[in-house]
């Protein structure tokens, strides 16, 4: 990922500098684990703990010569630890390292997005409960519907967000698996109890079976999860985008002072933050794609899925962590402008309390065709003709045939749509 987008937690994580780290360490547990089961001297294994250093520039470079990057890894270990060397990588196979240090980066990952979701579902409960009252209209197929609060608009993200870190939990649970079980996974060179001891030191459950490798099925459904809580930010951003546009203009993203919104026009404060993060997500939907060709391997491996990883398991990573950390700042500083909102609910003369009134008459007896008919006659009218709606009901004979002019007033009361507002918001955990 660039580094326009890389923030610096989840940046060290996936950093060249701390995946050797963790080979390392994958590398030096084998040893230990060796040294219990009396396969290796111990002096060995604290010769080697003393004497190992990493220099990132020189596996490089070895890597370079070799076209191997865990052979020119062991190799770089080798020159800095001396003789003793010779038991580093014993009965391994390179996969043996390297998936298991990526679970390890996986499981990190996960937390650190955890916590991201953490502090977005903050943000977004704050605003719900802000706005828990204020009455906006609903729209469906961009077009009024019914009276809705921004609150429960909220709400409802609070309620969508708290499913993806389940998700989260889920996958970070199950990509917690290492393997330590040598070439084609059959353990024939290495014990099973090494590999129960490096997992259980590293926090992970051994894989069941494997073969050379891990299978993708793991990896695919980590950047799967994370694609789909892209969308989901995606989902939220695009809601921004249309609250601000000029004819709308009941929320906006917050605009800092000295930002330029375009170099043309100097009134402009455009959502390019919201646009930015539903631009980012269609990279994790492709991302998701890529992890879901890996999982078809040939036989025990082949490695056309560690090319695509190299690149797909960073930058969803960093991707994601970027989009959760900007949204939230969005979030947090979210404009709302509540008098908008509720100039715009009345925008159409108060026929989007057609509904209402639908329901009062077939209460009086009417069939619902009967009553559909006369109130859409009537919510027509009063759009075409930009005549209050009230008014136009009143009008109709047949309309106060059966209804009082109160018994209409109360089909237009805005604030009918706020009786079950805490019961939602207790649903949902708010």
């Amino acid at each position: 990922m660039i580094a326009r987008y890389t923030l610096p937690q989840m940046g060290r994580l996936w950093s060249d500098e701390h995946r050797l780290q963790v080979m390392l360490q994958v590398e030096l547990l084998v040893l230990e684990a060796q040294a219990k089961l009396r396969l290796i001297p111990r002096r060995a294994v604290l010769a080697i703990r003393k004497r190992v250093r990493l220099n990132l520039r020189r596996v490089q470079q070895r890597e370079a010569k070799t076209q191997h990057d865990v052979i020119a890894f062991i190799e770089h270990l080798e020159e800095r630890v001396g003789p003793y060397g010779r038991y580093l990588h014993f009965g391994l196979t390179s996969s043996d390292v390297l998936d298991t240090s990526l679970a390890v980066l996986l499981r990190h990952s996960c937390g650190l997005l955890l916590a991201d979701v953490e502090q977005l579902l903050r943000a977004v409960a704050a605003q719900a409960r802000r706005h828990r009252r204020t009455l906006m209209i609903g729209r469906t197929h961009g077009v009024h519907a019914e009276p809705t609060t921004f609150g429960l608009k909220m709400a409802m993200f609070y309620d969508e967000l708290r499913r993806h870190r389940e998700r989260l939990r889920l996958v970070a649970r199950d990509i917690s698996v290492g393997k330590i079980s040598g070439a084609v996974g059959t353990f024939a060179n290495v014990d099973p109890a090494v590999e129960r001891y490096v997992c259980a030191k590293l926090n992970l459950r051994p894989a069941p079976i494997s073969t050379q490798i891990i299978q993708r099925d793991l990896h695919a459904s980590y950047v799967t999860a994370l694609a789909c809580l892209g969308g989901t930010l995606e989902k939220l951003a695009t809601e921004i985008r249309h609250l601000q546009r000029t004819e709308v203009r009941e929320a906006e993203e917050p605009f800092g002072s000295g930002q330029k919104g375009s170099s043309a026009m100097p009134h402009k404060k455009n959502p390019i933050t919201c646009e930015r993060i539903a631009g980012l997500a269609r990279l994790l939907r492709g991302y998701s794609v890529a992890a879901m060709e890996n999982i078809a391997l040939w036989h025990e491996r082949d490695i056309t899925h560690s090319s695509v990883e190299r690149v797909i398991l960073p930058d969803a990573s960093l991707t994601l962590d970027y989009m959760l950390q900007t949204l939230r700042a969005v979030v947090s500083g979210l404009v709302v402008h509540a008098d908008r909102m509720r100039e715009n609910l009345m925008s159409t003369h108060g026929v989007v309390f057609s509904g209402q009134v639908l329901l009062a008459l077939m209460r009086k007896g009417l069939s619902r065709t009967q009553a559909y008919e006369l109130v859409q006659r009537n919510a027509l009218a009063a759009w075409k003709d930009g005549r209050d709606f009230r008014e136009v009901l009143l009008a109709d004979r047949d309309v106060r045939r059966h209804l009082t002019p109160a018994a209409i007033s109360r089909c237009l009361d805005p604030t009918h749509h706020l009786r079950h507002v805490n019961r939602i918001f207790r649903r949902v955990g708010l």
